[in-house]
């Protein structure tokens, strides 16, 4: 199991490179929409959405949620309309306005009832692996354990590709809360691997 938590991918210089493309590539497709190409919001849907509904996956704990995030983002995006030709980062624009929706989905949870964090399945396996299966399930469920905002920062970080500077931003909150964040985060997700092995 501990190999799991290894298996995070590394920000590498090839990775770096592909979020800089990336970077690119949005900054391309907001400017289209700023002119009033409307069919660039289905490019940028199959850009961002999974990294949409993963910040807020993991931010919520419910799928429903999460699905309801993503929707929200892109009604904010369409809404902007010229505006976002003065947006100089889109993926870290994104990221703010999913974190903002996916509080603003948390405050409103009182509501009703949701999917318990321990049911959410955070991380799931790409292939039909026994094993790979039951790591994803016993680090989602680790990944409950945590608080929200250093689930937040750890998903930031290696799933979105984003700086801490950027984290800080998307969060609010300065650069060096975002990497204490990331490291207690990381710190206790080690510390409860090793006690989950241990009971084991």
């Amino acid at each position: 199991m501990e190999a799991v938590i290894h298996d995070l991918p590394p920000i590498s210089n090839e990775s770096a490179r592909a979020h800089r493309k990336a970077d690119e590539d949005w900054r391309n497709l907001f400017n289209h929409l700023a002119a009033g190409r409307l069919a660039a919001l289905d490019e940028l849907y199959d850009a961002a959405a999974s990294k949409i509904y993963g910040l807020a996956l993991w931010r919520t704990g419910s799928k429903e949620d999460a699905a309801d995030v993503v929707q929200d983002v892109f009604v904010r995006v369409a809404e902007q309309g010229a505006r976002l030709a003065k947006v100089r980062n889109p993926r870290a624009w994104i990221m703010t306005v999913a974190n903002r929706a996916a509080i603003d989905v948390i405050r409103r949870r009182s509501r009703r009832q949701t999917e318990l964090l321990d049911n959410c399945g955070f991380l799931i396996a790409v292939d039909d692996d026994d094993k790979r299966i039951l790591e994803a399930t016993q680090v989602s469920a680790l990944l409950g354990g945590l608080p929200d905002t250093q689930r937040v920062v750890i998903y930031l970080k290696h799933f979105v590709g984003c700086t801490l500077a950027e984290i800080g931003d998307i969060v609010g909150v300065p650069k060096f809360t975002a990497a204490s964040r990331y490291r207690n985060g990381i710190q206790k997700l080690r510390k409860l691997m090793g006690d989950d092995h241990e009971a084991q």
